[in-house]
């Protein structure tokens, strides 16, 4: 998609690692500065939180992100759609999966038009693909 920059590339691996680790963003504003530990931490759930309030928090912090953190977020979601096909689960559990991952993308997508990025849009196909695929409304961005 043409990033380069190191800190956003850099997030982007580091982009699971508060949700998977015992890392935390202090751990990561320690190691990685400032930016990175804030990009990271805007794309990870409150664990603390119950399930509901995590989700609906979630919402806000996504749609609050940076444009930054938007992209990484693209990326992910398009990285887990392609993946689906090797997750052992039932449809159901896929087809939840499917429905998340594209409530996410409705959330980031109004930002994510810029013109210093403009393959953005080319990994909407495949995911589209995947929505038809489960009978779910594609995206488009606006």
């Amino acid at each position: 998609m043409g990033v380069i920059d190191e800190e956003l590339l850099s997030a982007g691996w580091l982009h699971d690692i508060i949700k998977d680790t015992d890392t935390n963003f202090d751990n990561l504003y320690e190691q990685f500065g400032n930016m990175i530990a804030v990009i990271v931490s805007s794309l990870t759930k409150d664990k603390t939180l119950p399930r509901k309030q995590r989700e609906k928090a979630y919402n806000i912090q996504l749609k609050e992100a940076s444009f930054d953190a938007k992209l990484i977020k693209l990326c992910d979601i398009s990285a887990n759609l392609s993946d689906l096909k090797n997750y052992d689960a039932s449809k159901s559990k896929k087809l939840r999966e499917i429905k998340q991952k594209r409530h996410y993308l409705t959330i980031i997508k109004k930002n994510l038009i810029n013109t210093n990025y403009p393959k953005i849009v080319t990994l909407l196909e495949p995911i589209n693909q995947i929505l038809k695929r489960y009978g779910q409304r594609t995206i488009t961005f606006k």
